[in-house]
Order: structure tokens, then C-alpha cells, then sequence
């Protein structure tokens, strides 16, 4: 074989590896997020004159297909002319979404879940200036099988009073692609599975987003998401700060 066939070769293998490792690494990477969006949020109880605190997820979010992990930032703001005081951010997961972490942030205890959910992060803030906003990572993981959901309420410190709450609202996809390293995901769209299970059987109708919260709950149902108003029967304990 001349050497400049084995040059060739070399050069072309080369080039097919490097394009594999940048498909997997595109397809897996929690950056590409896409702009922040408040979809299926809406205002609870009123908050403080010149307070206005809004959340916002990413229009996108990828699955890697082998180990189920996604990465999410949720983010929270206040868009009004005063200071927030003491607040607190919930990042709460259904269905197919785990929340496994969310950075700086507390688990919330398994009894203190809203029904429905299977786990929940709360996230307190001493105050959040007029104009400024506070990202947190989520390091999740989302069975492509089943939907998926996510909830942000913000809360006052103390969680009697709701100020704003987006979700819960859908990631999904209606075009899975099982034989792919990762399954990219769309916020507030119904996930079509991937392989529903033998014992699943497909979730249709509104119903399917109420959530039943005891007697100081209730469900709300506004803009085609599920809304969810968090009981002080089911509010996070937290945890004494220094």
C-alpha cells in the first residue's frame, strides 16, 4: 500500500471519529439551552406592592439515552421597581422528571411533596433586588418511557403564600429517537414514550394534571397547564440557616 493510501486512511478515520465525539457531544450538552421561558406560569396570591416575581426554564433540554441525566437551570426573577424580601424558589419534578440536585438548594422531604409529585429542591433567598434574577443548575434525570413534568412556585420565605408558579408544565417530544445518544426535549409539550411499558397505559384529558393537595389545597387550571397551590400542610420544613 503506497503511503499516500495510508495517509488517506489515516486522515479519514481521523476525521470520522472527531465528527462522532462532536454529534455525541452536541446531542449531550446541558448548555445549548435555548432562551429562558415563563410558559405555563402564572401569578397565585398578590405579591408586595412593586414586587414582581416571575420563573423561567429553557425552551430545550436534552437526555442522554444510557444514563437518563439531564441538566436544567431554572431561574427566578424579579421584574419589579422593589426589593423581593425573603423568598423561596421550589423546583419540583413528576412523572418521568426526577429532580436528583439542585445546586445551593435543600431536598424537600418526601411527606412534604405535593400528591403526585416524586421530588422537589426548595431554594431560599434572603432577598432579590428590583431588576436582578438567580439561576440554579438542576441535575435531573427524565424516562423518555413516560411524560415528564416540572414545577417552579415562588414562595414567601415562610411558604404561606404563593407568589407566582410556572408548571407543572411538560418537557417532551413527539418524535423520540431511542437510537440516538441523547433525545433533545421541548418545554410545554406532552412527551410521546419512547416504549411504554407492558402495564402503562397512554395519560389522556385535563384530568390527568390535578393534583389533589388535602383540605387547604386546591387545583387551578389556567392556559392549558396544570396549576398547583401549595398547602401549608405540604410546604417544605426548612432547615435553620447560620
Amino acid at each position: 500500500m503506497s503511503s499516500r493510501r495510508t495517509t488517506a486512511i489515516a486522515g479519514s478515520l481521523v476525521a470520522t471519529s472527531f465528527s462522532a465525539v462532536m454529534i455525541f457531544s452536541s446531542a449531550a450538552s446541558a448548555d445549548d439551552q435555548g432562551p429562558g421561558s415563563s410558559k405555563g406560569g402564572k401569578v397565585i396570591d398578590e405579591a408586595p406592592a412593586g414586587v414582581k416575581l416571575i420563573t423561567e426554564l429553557p425552551e430545550k433540554i436534552s437526555v442522554d439515552n444510557s444514563s437518563q441525566k439531564t441538566g436544567i437551570t431554572a431561574t427566578v426573577k424579579n421584574e419589579g421597581t422593589k426589593d423581593s424580601g425573603k423568598i423561596q424558589l421550589l423546583v419540583v419534578g413528576f412523572d418521568g422528571l426526577t429532580v436528583k440536585n439542585v445546586e445551593g438548594c435543600s431536598a424537600i422531604d418526601r411527606t412534604n411533596l405535593p400528591e403526585g409529585s416524586n421530588s422537589g429542591f426548595a431554594c431560599p433567598l434572603d432577598n432579590l433586588p428590583a431588576g436582578e434574577s438567580k439561576s440554579y443548575a438542576v441535575d435531573a434525570t427524565f424516562d423518555v418511557r413516560k411524560e415528564g413534568k416540572i414545577c417552579l412556585p415562588v414562595q414567601t420565605g415562610d411558604g404561606k403564600k404563593t407568589y407566582w408558579q410556572q408548571g407543572p408544565v411538560p418537557f417532551g417530544t413527539t418524535n423520540p429517537s431511542p437510537d440516538a445518544p441523547a433525545t433533545p426535549l421541548l418545554l410545554g409539550t406532552d412527551n410521546k414514550p419512547v416504549a411504554p411499558g407492558p402495564d402503562e397505559l397512554p395519560k389522556t384529558g385535563p384530568g390527568r394534571d390535578v393534583l389533589p393537595l388535602g383540605a387547604a389545597g386546591a387545583a387551578l387550571l389556567a392556559a392549558g397547564a396544570a396549576g398547583l397551590w401549595w398547602s401549608q400542610l405540604r410546604r417544605p420544613r426548612r432547615s435553620p440557616r447560620s
